[in-house]
């Protein structure tokens, strides 16, 4: 990890703690990172950790988990030690521009935009059973504001898809192929859990497609009766879906979930699911550069959106050493022109009554 090579001031983004941030954290978005305003990561690989360290000051990561797993790498190819900086200080997932390899990272590539008339709704419509679509959103451009496209936002509304982010999204994955058979004395009882992953993992719920050859008459989750999950749900949560000869079942990780059956030989096979409660695919819209949360969120209020917000320190203004010299000319200057201006106005009278 190299030290940095200039000394530069930092501003702190107060909204990742106050008010907007817990908001979009209970809504179930994502925290990840960024780097630093102005540092390219390729070039300061020690913005990694201390981006890091600056967002586990004001906010978790997740709900579903406190440490940062997600990070916004610069368009082109990861080297080979940046991968590894990045995965040293705990980030798992990098995007969105990725050309080559991710050395053992998972990457994320972007779909389209969501700036107004950049966004292709073509391949909106048209993202694949199960894909994970990545929408590239940036609320500011220097001094210039960015709009939204409303088009691309009402289609992805109308869409059978589940909202969600980057981290949540792997960690749902993962946790859908962990589901364990649990042996019991019970014939009647099927148990199965979601093993229990490592401290340092979040504890996203996965889903998995049970099928069985006669429907239990009951499911529990550690012994109690599981929440039916309507089948518009589009953001996650733990339950059941019943479809025809089964049911989408989403618990988190260590939960127990026990079938109940009236007969002792009944067949039960389950199948991981890659996408929350069998809707086609998913979307998460991916906040870039975003030094002032404020600016970022304040078009997305009441959205059923999710966004993975990739958060970067941002600098300080520097200030112009040129202005404050102009400013005390300006006071030394203001007096002598106003007594100048007086001297001369007197100096007409005088003269118009002569």
């Amino acid at each position: 990890m190299t030290a940095p090579a200039v000394v530069a001031e930092w501003e702190d983004d107060n909204w990742l703690r106050n008010i907007i941030g817990p908001e979009r954290l209970e809504l179930g978005d994502e925290f990840g990172c960024h780097g630093f305003e102005g540092v390219d990561v390729r070039e300061e690989s020690w913005v990694i950790e201390d981006c890091r360290d600056y967002l586990n000051r004001f906010t978790n990561a997740s709900r579903w988990g406190s440490q940062p797993i997600s990070f916004g790498h610069p368009n082109g190819i990861v080297t080979e030690d940046i991968a590894s900086a990045i995965s040293e200080a705990g980030f798992s997932i990098i995007g969105d521009r990725i050309e080559g390899d991710g050395h053992g990272l998972n990457v994320v590539e972007r779909l389209t935009s969501l700036e107004k008339g950049q966004a292709n709704l073509s391949a909106l419509e048209n993202a694949e059973r199960d894909s994970l679509v990545s929408i590239y959103w940036i609320a500011r451009w220097h001094d210039m504001k960015i709009r939204e496209d409303k088009d691309a936002i009402s289609l992805l509304k109308s869409q059978e898809v589940w909202f969600t982010t980057w981290g949540e999204w792997h960690g749902h994955k993962i946790s859908g192929e962990s589901y364990d058979r649990i042996l019991t004395s019970d014939p009647h009882v099927k148990t199965y859990r979601i093993s229990t992953l490592s401290d340092s993992f979040w504890a996203v719920p996965g889903t998995a497609l049970f099928e069985w050859s006669e429907p239990p008459t009951s499911i529990q989750f550690d012994g109690e009766e599981a929440l039916v999950i309507p089948a518009a749900q589009k953001h996650l949560i733990t339950g059941i879906r019943p479809v025809d000869g089964g049911a989408y079942v989403t618990a988190e990780p260590g939960v127990f979930v026990e079938f109940f059956f009236e007969s002792e030989e009944v067949s039960i096979s389950h199948t991981p699911q890659v996408t929350f409660n069998g809707l086609h695919h998913s979307v998460s819209i991916v906040g870039h550069h975003v030094t002032n949360l404020h600016d970022w969120t304040s078009d997305f209020h009441n959205s059923p959106l999710r966004f993975t917000w990739l958060i970067e320190r941002p600098a300080a203004l520097q200030m112009d050493w040129r202005l404050p010299v102009l400013a005390i000319g300006i006071l030394i200057a203001t007096p002598i022109a106003i007594k100048w201006v007086v001297a001369r106005d007197q100096k007409d009278n005088d003269n118009w009554w002569n």
